[in-house]
């Protein structure tokens, strides 16, 4: 799509609000010709139920967060949360907060398969009674190569692994030892652009031109 992105609901009388204060979703959804009117990150607990798994953690916390957001809001609005999740099997991998949980998960992924869980909701403010909730959850499989320790440090030095579900930015210094990918890149990245639009397209009113 080209052109200038405007902001979104103008013609559906609601405003679209992002539950996020990632710019990588900012982004992703300005590459489809949106601009959230408002930007209202969730605050919720994101620890993992006990014995949670990755799929079920990942639609929890997505829904969590709309559900939230939506509630707080008297405006008719729109609202998009999402989350992503790094799994090792069953196992949920931790967002990096520090060069030492950034460098131990990727120990655990180097050469390793693993999943990228992707859940999106959206939900409609009580203000906004035309509009209509939905769920949706991407799956998508990244092989990284076999990574030398002094690979590992040089992505931790890097730093784009700052926030980032186990530990890396597929969009950063770590696509360069991708191997294998297979699914959704938007959704790696933090919002799948195609689940997101189809749920924006069936929404009262022009979200997408």
């Amino acid at each position: 799509m080209t052109g200038t992105p405007t902001p979104a609901g103008v013609d559906a009388g609601a405003q679209m609000v992002l539950a996020s204060a990632s710019p990588r979703r900012l982004e992703l959804l300005r590459q489809i010709g949106l601009v959230p009117n408002q930007i209202y990150p969730a605050d919720i607990d994101e620890t993992p139920r006990r014995d949670e798994l990755p799929r079920p953690y990942a639609q929890r916390l997505a829904a969590e967060k709309a559900d939230h957001v939506a509630a707080a809001l008297d405006i008719p609005a729109l609202v998009i949360a999402a989350d992503t999740v790094v799994a090792l099997g069953r196992r949920i991998l931790p967002k990096a907060e520090d060069a030492q949980t950034a460098r131990a998960c990727l120990n655990l992924l180097s050469g390793r398969r693993h999943s990228v869980h992707t859940a999106v909701s959206i939900r409609p403010t009580a203000a906004w009674r035309d509009g209509r909730a939905g769920n949706r959850l991407v799956t998508s499989t990244v092989t990284f190569s076999r990574l030398t320790p002094a690979q590992i440090e040089a992505l931790v030095t890097a730093g784009d692994w700052h926030d980032k579900a186990g530990g890396y930015a597929i969009q950063g210094h770590a696509a360069a030892f991708v191997r294998f990918l297979s699914g959704s890149y938007t959704g790696i990245v933090g919002l799948p652009l195609f689940e997101t639009a189809q749920m924006l397209r069936g929404q009262k009113g022009n979200w997408l031109r």
